[in-house]
């Protein structure tokens, strides 16, 4: 299934489509992760209130700079929208960002099945990247500002499921270096989000907020270039395989696929939980990040809160290498844990780093704090990330059938649409609790689903075999 071996592939150990792949990733996810930083702190602190922060972080600078006046009835819609969302900005900014976060994760499932049935990967993630440059671009117009959520939802959809499933396609099935391939991709993801809050958040705090929207656009379209220029050297779709062999795709399941696929359903359905949690980072933890966190003044530029964005990635960068090393040491004497172990242990380091917030919480009060509590959080959560994002890529392609490939990663891309839903309702109870009850939740939350994985991990191994 995967392309026969060139000089590149000798000499590095993986094809040359992994270097496209991973680079073309990486400049879509600086362009969605560069947004994503900026998206809450712009609905509460500037697009729907009439006294606005021109740059993001006015009021936190000293002196603070200037604010601005506006009418957040002029963005098309709102009217109608803020019907559904609570009064509060800062809440209503909450849901609405897990809305949006959570639509990213839905239409990757329409996506695939576009992709399987009837253009293939490879078009349909041309398409995706068309639609999410141009979002990014209608939201230096504020009045459009939903139009640009829906273009780039729909972007990501298909560009997200379709783009993963070509780093499957790389390699035979059987292949031992899949694993260490979506590893590999997994950073690309992640050196993009890193560098896209320091770019992002950098030019919105300093020139204003569609500085950095415009930043992001530019960052999708040299990931689209990348992409186009590298074609060559990707392995061929699932569906244009399947039209060159003349056969025909078989009309029903067999009972082992059938089985396969529940396995992945009730894997995406705990999955749930676990994204509700970690989607934190970017809602409740940004929000903390903002309004609690004493950040310093470095040769006096006073470090924006958004940059607190890029410590995710970064430890992914510096972390997932060395796990690699861990697992495989591990591999070596026999110990290393098993797919659905790695991913339980996941959902519980996740729930663990929030007691850290819960201690900080306390700490600080109402006041502001040092970065330590956010960022030893983000350490532990990152740790947990990489027990089970990269690790579930990898298991979607190796269990899924192969004419549904793209679909089911979808549905499991699905499983953060849910998540994302259940984020930005969990997010309004940190306005209305305390905060240390509000972390406590969290914990418990990610450590209860971790013990649901352990105990059907044996069940769900067996009908995955």
């Amino acid at each position: 299934m995967g392309l026969p071996p060139t000089a590149f592939e000798r000499r590095f150990g993986h094809p040359p489509g992994l270097v496209i792949l991973f680079f073309a990733e990486m400049w879509e996810r600086f362009s969605y992760y560069g947004m994503r930083g900026l998206l809450k702190l712009y609905m509460a602190n500037y697009l729907f209130v009439t006294t606005r922060e021109a740059l993001q972080g006015c009021t936190k600078r000293m002196p603070p700079c200037a604010l601005v006046g506006g009418d957040p009835h002029h963005v098309i819609f709102w009217d109608f929208i803020q019907g559904f969302v609570p009064t509060r900005p800062a809440e209503a900014a909450s849901v609405l960002y897990g809305t949006y976060t959570a639509f990213v994760y839905l239409t990757p499932f329409v996506g695939g099945i576009l992709a399987d049935r009837v253009l293939g990967q490879r078009k349909t993630v041309v398409i995706g990247g068309v639609l999410m440059a141009l979002g990014h671009f209608v939201m230096a117009s504020e009045s459009s500002f939903f139009l640009a959520l829906l273009l780039l939802i729909l972007g990501n959809g298909a560009f997200k499921p379709n783009i993963s499933t070509q780093v499957g396609n790389l390699y035979a099935p059987g292949d031992p270096r899949r694993d260490g391939a979506f590893t590999i991709f997994y950073m690309g993801i992640n050196l993009g989000a890193f560098l896209s809050n320091l770019v992002c958040g950098t030019l919105a705090a300093v020139y204003g907020w569609h500085y950095g929207f415009a930043a992001a656009g530019v960052g999708m379209l040299l990931g689209l270039g990348m992409y186009i220029a590298g074609g060559r050297y990707l392995a061929q779709d699932n569906l244009t395989r399947t039209h060159e062999a003349h056969v025909g795709v078989p009309a029903s399941l067999t009972a082992d696929e059938k089985r396969r696929i529940a396995a992945l359903v009730i894997l995406c359905a705990l999955n749930v939980v676990f994204w509700a949690v970690y989607e934190q980072q970017g809602n409740t933890m940004q929000s903390w990040s903002d309004d609690q966190t004493a950040w310093p003044v470095v040769f006096g530029f006073p470090i924006p809160s958004t940059w607190f964005q890029s410590f995710n990635p970064l430890v992914i960068i510096l972390a997932a290498p060395l796990l690699d090393v861990i697992w495989r040491w591990q591999n070596r004497r026999g110990t290393e844990p098993s797919t659905l172990t790695k991913m339980a242990l996941g959902c519980i380091l996740l729930g663990v780093s929030f007691v850290v917030m819960i201690v900080g919480a306390r700490v600080v009060g109402d006041g502001r704090g040092s970065p330590f509590w956010p960022l030893a959080c983000t350490l532990l959560l990152t740790i947990g990330e990489l027990y089970l994002s990269p690790i579930g890529l990898s298991l979607v392609t190796k269990v899924a059938p192969a004419r549904m490939v793209s679909m089911l990663m979808g549905m499991w891309l699905m499983s953060s649409f849910l998540g994302n839903l259940l984020s930005g309702a969990i997010g309004v109870l940190y306005t209305r609790w305390s905060k240390d009850a509000f972390f406590l939740l969290l914990t418990l939350l990610g450590v209860g689903v971790g013990f649901v994985m352990l105990a059907v991990r044996r069940p769900l191994r067996t009908a995955m075999q």
